[in-house]
């Protein structure tokens, strides 16, 4: 392949290396969520009264909304499904603190529900939908974490900063503005319980980077900015969370009319003109942390529809 393919260094290619191992605690706030998630499981076959869910009561194009919405909820979080597995390979080839590899054991099965209830919801609602349209298929395909979990050149940290302290920290944000906004009660309830797994998942990032800090130089610290400011620029501001925010195309407009026609009835969305100042001040409070925390400037974003952040 390219002289690029033949760089890449692997973790998957050097040899397992598992002992002394270590299992005490060495995190208590990580190991704390950890804890916290085995006993805030729930069932997204059981959780919901599915059978009180009728989609009669719902126009033709309610439904097609609500399909395309939870349908494009599906394909985000199975990236999610995907990256997991890879971030615990590399915490174990690292030996990173053991709490987070065991917090990242059940990380996985929480992203494994998210998908399942938002493809059930699709379901209901007249058909899950395997695939954007070619047109939009760049925005919402996988970020790339999962070979940058795997990159040995790519520091663990700036993997976590970039997915977890950027691009879970938004969704969270989001999620919470539209659960506030939803008045179908099924819904409401489930954007609740995906949220209250977010925010277990967004304290992990921001407490993993903060422990590994003491150990990074100015250098490590510009290569956390970079990769921080690679998930916003070239991810989030692409319209993997937001369609408004994806080029134009026939398919970004179509995931645009669905949103609207669904905020509309309180079925589960926001529009443009409110979920904006929502993403503006989620960057801005990610890059005041970060500065705060962590004595890391994040650079000024640029999008046609927001301008500079």
């Amino acid at each position: 392949m390219s002289a690029v393919m033949d760089s890449y260094r692997s973790i998957l290619d050097q040899p397992e290396s598992r002992f002394p191992l270590e299992l005490g605690t060495r995190n208590p706030k990580i190991r704390k969520l950890f804890h916290a998630s085995l006993t805030s499981q729930w069932n997204p076959v059981t959780v919901i009264d599915w059978d009180a869910i009728d989609p009669a009561a719902y126009t033709p194009e309610q439904r097609m909304a609500l399909r395309t919405r939870w349908s494009r909820r599906a394909w985000g979080e199975y990236g999610a499904i995907s990256e997991s597995p890879a971030l615990q390979v590399r915490f174990c080839h690292d030996a990173v603190d053991p709490d987070a590899r065991l917090y990242f054991s059940i990380r996985s099965q929480e992203e494994s529900r998210h998908a399942e209830i938002s493809y059930l919801l699709a379901e209901k609602f007249g058909g899950y939908i395997d695939a954007p349209a070619a047109d939009y298929e760049n925005s919402v395909s996988t970020h790339g974490v999962r070979r940058l979990a795997l990159d040995l050149d790519v520091p663990v940290e700036c993997t976590v900063a970039a997915l977890v302290c950027a691009a879970e920290q938004v969704i969270f944000n989001l999620f919470k503005h539209v659960a506030e906004i939803t008045t179908q009660p099924a819904i409401r309830k489930t954007y609740q319980l995906i949220l209250r797994d977010e925010a277990r998942h967004c304290a992990f990032g921001w407490y993993f980077v903060a422990s590994r800090l003491p150990g990074l130089g100015a250098q490590g610290r510009r290569r956390i900015r970079d990769a921080v400011a690679k998930m916003v620029q070239e991810v989030e501001l692409n319209g993997y969370q937001i369609a408004w925010l994806a080029p134009e195309s026939e398919a970004s407009r179509a995931q645009i009319e669905s949103d609207r026609i669904l905020w509309e009835a309180g079925l589960g969305a926001s529009v443009e003109e409110l979920e904006k100042p929502v993403f503006v001040s989620s960057l801005r409070d990610i890059r005041g942390r970060m500065k705060r925390e962590w004595d890391i400037e994040l650079p000024v974003f640029h999008h046609p529809k927001t301008g500079d952040i």
